[in-house]
């Protein structure tokens, strides 16, 4: 992201104002962190995290407003030889003389917020988090069934939006169909949502695109929503060995996050739409601390503990 870029995207909603010449605006943002100088100040460089946006707040400013011009300039020099790619200064302050001056000099874009500093972290931050995020996109269809997010992968033509399309028609909410954007926030929360331009329609072979918005009504789609379960469609395969009790627990690794993976083999007559609504049921138990198959499981082996020492006690 370039300083431009960061600029015209907040320019209202942090109210920013470009004190410098544009001449560093093309400037590259590489590192989603911001900070303040801090000791850098004071003339200490050894730990300064040059790559990362700067904040001059109120402390800040008042710091360099005590010193006399001499320290000052060397000061604002120390801190502008590192290769900064912006300056902010908020609440409004007029900068403290030559920093003008000297950020025109080295290129560094210097913008004023009118933003107290604590708001102005608080605004910028998600924006930064957003723009940064690991992302990549996923050939498959995106649904909200009972809150959670099922994402439909598998060949092309098995029937994923099909599925979708019976899901939103049964009061379901579609997200994406065919190509999904995915980012991922935090350490383990992956959000998906469409394209800007193909976002809310749907591809149904035979039928031709359809606008799901305008044909099942605002309340049969999201903007974007938490991947959660992935459901893997493919062909049945007499061959293959599917999980038939739910203990084999598998996972799909999007962006350095485990997702829960359930398989799901399309045999004629197969009411597939209901399967994924028990999938979907099936995590929110889960969620809620009740495994069912392994809860099964357990009562199988503590029957069967049972009957071992009724056996050992029968001496016929």
């Amino acid at each position: 992201m370039t300083v431009d870029e960061l600029l015209r995207a907040k320019r209202e909603t942090l109210v920013l104002e470009l004190l410098t010449d544009e001449r560093g605006l093309s400037r590259t943002v590489t590192n989603p962190d911001i900070s303040s100088p801090g000791l850098v100040l004071t003339g200490y460089t050894e730990r300064f995290p040059s790559d990362r946006m700067q904040v001059l707040g109120e402390t800040e400013v008042a710091f360099l407003e005590s010193l006399d011009e001499e320290r000052r300039r060397a000061a604002l020099i120390t801190f502008l030889d590192f290769d900064i790619p912006v300056v902010f200064i908020t609440k409004g302050q007029d900068a403290p003389e030559p920093l003008v001056e000297l950020c025109n000099q080295v290129g560094t874009p210097l913008i004023r917020s009118a933003l107290k500093t604590a708001e102005f972290y608080t605004r910028i931050k998600p924006f930064l988090e957003e723009r940064f995020a690991p992302r990549t996109t996923l050939h498959g269809s995106l649904a909200d069934v009972y809150g959670v997010g099922l994402l439909f992968t598998g060949k092309s033509g098995v029937g994923k939006s099909e599925t979708v399309l019976d899901l939103v028609e049964r009061g379901h909410r579609l997200v994406a169909d065919d190509l999904v954007m995915i980012t991922r926030r935090g350490n383990e929360v992956l959000i998906g949502k469409g394209h800007e331009l193909q976002k809310h329609h749907m591809e149904i072979r035979g039928v031709g695109i359809i606008d799901v918005r305008t044909m099942f009504g605002v309340r049969a789609i999201r903007q974007q929503k938490r991947i959660e379960v992935v459901v893997q469609l493919e062909i049945w395969d007499q061959n293959a060995t599917y999980d038939r009790t739910g203990l084999d627990t598998r996972t799909m690794d999007i962006l350095g996050v485990p997702v829960p993976l359930v398989t799901v083999p399309l045999v004629p007559g197969k009411n597939i739409t209901v399967v994924c609504e028990v999938v979907a049921m099936n995590h929110l138990l889960k969620y809620a601390g009740v495994d069912t198959a392994r809860l099964f499981n357990q009562r199988l082996q503590n029957r069967m503990m049972g009957t071992s020492e009724y056996l050992e006690e029968d001496y016929e």
